[in-house]
């Protein structure tokens, strides 16, 4: 891993490691083109457009996941100053149940992990499901680790810069897993989230 600028090593957004890095059949069929995804946050709105040529196979998934209002009250459970800014586990468990096992294919890198990226977190070869994460800094070393960006921030990327970011890493994702918003709301009350996410519009 190369240096961050602010001078320290950060570990990659990862998910916790699964059992089986095989996936199976893809699921999820096939979304638009590109799309415009707006994000009301606790701390205001937000707007990133994906595409699919960057990523297809995530492109996709995501975008079932905002059409399915998978994201809608999800917390943003790790909020690291000049790296990334990472969500995906959903207020409620059994709607995380329900997708933990609908791992997807990688993507090739076709776009680098600058500032404003989103891309999906993974535990290796083969795993991504639905967490997700914003880069806050040109990330280019997540390139070679199979980090593939899917969309970009293009509105408010202030926002981003700004969410509540005093819990770090503390957040435990197999808490949040296991228990979701009650666990976040008990221990780490302050952490920002995701009011809506809605597909505001679609080129095909």
């Amino acid at each position: 891993m190369s240096l961050l600028s602010c001078n320290r090593r950060e570990p990659p957004p990862r998910e916790p490691e699964r059992e089986t890095a095989t996936p199976p059949p893809p699921t999820t069929p096939q979304g638009p083109d590109s799309f415009l995804v707006a994000l009301t946050t606790s701390h205001g709105p937000l707007a990133l457009v994906v595409h699919r040529a960057w990523a297809p196979q995530g492109a996709d998934r995501f975008y079932a996941l905002v059409k399915g209002g998978f994201y809608d009250g999800a917390r943003f459970f790790r909020v690291v100053r000049g790296f990334v800014v990472q969500f995906g586990l959903p207020a409620d468990p059994q709607v995380g149940r329900t997708w933990s096992s609908q791992v997807l294919p990688d993507d090739p890198v076709r776009q680098p992990n600058r500032r404003g990226t989103v891309a999906f977190a993974s535990a290796g070869p083969n795993t991504r499901t639905t967490q997700v994460f914003i880069n806050l800094a040109d990330n280019l070393r997540l390139d070679a680790l199979g980090f593939a960006p899917f969309a970009r921030v293009t509105t408010r990327l202030e926002i981003v810069d700004s969410l509540y970011a005093q819990y770090g890493e503390r957040p435990s994702q197999d808490s949040i897993r296991l228990q979701g918003e009650a666990y976040l709301a008990r221990a780490y009350p302050h952490l920002d989230r995701i009011r809506t996410a809605a597909i505001a519009r679609e080129w095909r």
